[in-house]
Formats: C-alpha cells, sequence, structure tokens
C-alpha cells in the first residue's frame, strides 16, 4: 500500500491540470443575453480584487504589449464598445500578448466582469 506521501505528486498534477483547463468557466453562449455596456461592477469585494492585483494588474497598471491601463477612459471606452460578448470571449481565450484567462485560473466570468467594471471606471 503506497504512503499517502507518494500520492501528493499525482494529486498536485490534477489540481493543476484541472486549473488549467478552465474548469467552471465557458464563454458567454451564442443567443444568451448580455447585460449592454458598460459593465457594472456586482461582486467586488477582497477576494476578487486580490485576484485582480495577483492577474490583470500585471499588465494593465503600464499598459505591457497593449493592455489599457487602469482608468484610461478613452481607451477602454473604445473596448467596452465592442460589447461585453466580445470582451469576455478576449479574456477567455486570450487575446494579443494576454493569454486565455490573463493569468487568472481561479476567476470566474463574475469576476472578470467586476475586473473590467474596475479597470475601465464603470462601477456604480
Amino acid at each position: 500500500m503506497k504512503s499517502v506521501s507518494s500520492k501528493i505528486p499525482g494529486l498536485a498534477l490534477a489540481v493543476l491540470l484541472t486549473g488549467c483547463s478552465g474548469f467552471g468557466i465557458q464563454a458567454p453562449e451564442a443567443g444568451a443575453s448580455f447585460i449592454a455596456y458598460p459593465f457594472r461592477n456586482d461582486v467586488a469585494d477582497a477576494t476578487v480584487m486580490g485576484k485582480w492585483a495577483r492577474s490583470c494588474a500585471l499588465c494593465h497598471i503600464t499598459g505591457e504589449a497593449g493592455a489599457p491601463v487602469l482608468g484610461d477612459e478613452q481607451e477602454w471606452q473604445r473596448r467596452l464598445a465592442q460589447g461585453e460578448r466580445a470582451i469576455l470571449e478576449n479574456v477567455l481565450n486570450g487575446y494579443n500578448s494576454m493569454p486565455p484567462l490573463g493569468y487568472c485560473m481561479a476567476c470566474e466570468v463574475s469576476d472578470f466582469r467586476a475586473m473590467i467594471a474596475y479597470m475601465a471606471g464603470t462601477n456604480p
């Protein structure tokens, strides 16, 4: 019988692969109703903002690789005009230099919506 410690590497790999697979994250269905622009931050709390600080902030503070900078209303309005579906698809699938899920493997769609609202300055 194997000891518990001999099973840890396999369990760790399973957790990592599950996290990398986007488990629980699904792109919006075609034809689904979407909240029209602008995004609203309906779930921003310390947990979501912690996720933002560990993922989105890496590029959206400095504008790394052309990322729209936090609070740059003109640049965010240009992107928001594409609609929620297009923006969420870019986040979920990756866009230009941004990898799928924007480095946030633990984020849900509601987290991304809150983070986008925060960066774009569209909080109610």
